[in-house]
C-alpha cells in the first residue's frame, strides 16, 4: 500500500522549535499542484538550498521527517525557474518512482488543506495562530483549540466461495471496479457501517465480518478500516443507480479493471484473486 515505504522512515511527531535548514524538504502548494524539482526527466521534493530567498522572515510549517530529515510547508511564494521546477497535480503520485515522495507528498498535501482551513476561527472568526508545541491552530480571542480530524470509512470485500461482488461507482470511469466502502455515521461502530453501508449500496445482507487492515488516504483525510465478509450469491443486488451504477459478482481469475495495490482495495483484490482472502 501506498503508505508502506520501507526501507525509508516516515515519521509525523510534531518536533517543536524546528526551524528550516539547508538540507530540509519544502512542500509548497498552488490548489491540488504541489512544487517539484525536475530532475532530467523526473522529479524529486525540492530542499531549502534550492531557494536562496528564503531567509528568516519566511513562513515555514514543520510537518514531519522522513529518513530524519525535516519536511516544511512553505506559505510563501516562489519566484520559479520552470527549466528547473513545475507544479505537479497531487494524483502524479499515482505513477511516481519514488513511493516515499509519493508518501509525504500526499500526507503534506491533507495537512495542506487542513492548515489552509483553519486561517480562521471557526466559533468567533478571528484569524488563528499555529501552536509551536504540538500540531494544532489555536483562536487568541475565544482560546478553542482546532486539531487536525480524521474521517473513518470502511472498505469490504464481500465474498462468496470464489466469487467477489464489486461495484462501479458513479465517479469511477466505465469499466472499472472497486469493493463498496462509505463512512462511518455518528453513533455507528465500524461493523454497523459495514452492514448499512453494503445494505445501502448493493441491497446485501452481510455475515461473518471480519477485519483486515487499515490504511490512511489523505486524499479526503481518511483513515480506510479494510473487512471481509460473506454473503449468498443469489440475493438480489440492488443499486440505486446514483451513487451505484454497476454491481456483479465477478470469479477469481476474471476480475475486471480494478485498483493497484497502492489501495487497500487493490491489496484485497490482489490477495482475493491469489486465493488469500
Amino acid at each position: 500500500m501506498i503508505q508502506d515505504i520501507f526501507p525509508h522512515h516516515f515519521n509525523n511527531q510534531f518536533l517543536t522549535d524546528k526551524k528550516i535548514k539547508a538540507d530540509d524538504y519544502v512542500l509548497h502548494f498552488s490548489d491540488n499542484k504541489l512544487l517539484m524539482k525536475v530532475i532530467g526527466i523526473g522529479f524529486e521534493l525540492p530542499r531549502k538550498k534550492d531557494f536562496p530567498e528564503i531567509n528568516g522572515d519566511a513562513e515555514a510549517t514543520f510537518l514531519f521527517t522522513l529518513d530524519d530529515i525535516s519536511c516544511f510547508m512553505l506559505w510563501n511564494d516562489l519566484p520559479i525557474k520552470e527549466s528547473t521546477f513545475c507544479y505537479k497535480e497531487i494524483n502524479f503520485f499515482r505513477t511516481l518512482s519514488q513511493p516515499e515522495t509519493a508518501w509525504i507528498s500526499l500526507v503534506g498535501f491533507q495537512l495542506h488543506h487542513w492548515y489552509a482551513e483553519h486561517h480562521f476561527c471557526g466559533k468567533c472568526g478571528a484569524k488563528t495562530k499555529h501552536k509551536v508545541d504540538e500540531r494544532a491552530v489555536f483562536c487568541p480571542e475565544c482560546n478553542t483549540l482546532f486539531f487536525p480530524k480524521i474521517s473513518p470509512a470502511i472498505i469490504v470485500a464481500i465474498t462468496a466461495g470464489n466469487k467477489i461482488l464489486l461495484a462501479n461507482n458513479a465517479n469511477f470511469r466505465p469499466g472499472w471496479f472497486s469493493l463498496v466502502a462509505g463512512y462511518v455515521d455518528v453513533g455507528e461502530t465500524l461493523e454497523e457501517t459495514v452492514l448499512r453501508e453494503v445494505k445501502e449500496e448493493v441491497g446485501l445482507d452481510v455475515k461473518n465480518i471480519r477485519y483486515f487492515a487499515s490504511q490512511p488516504w489523505p486524499l479526503s483525510g481518511s483513515l480506510m478500516v479494510g473487512f471481509t465478509a460473506e454473503a449468498d450469491e443469489f440475493q438480489p443486488i440492488l443499486i440505486d443507480g446514483k451513487e451505484i451504477t454497476e454491481a456483479a459478482w465477478f470469479e477469481r481469475g476474471n476480475l475486471p479493471s480494478r485498483p493497484t495495490n497502492i489501495s487497500i482495495a487493490g491489496e484485497m483484490l490482489d490477495k482475493f484473486e491469489r486465493g488469500e482472502l
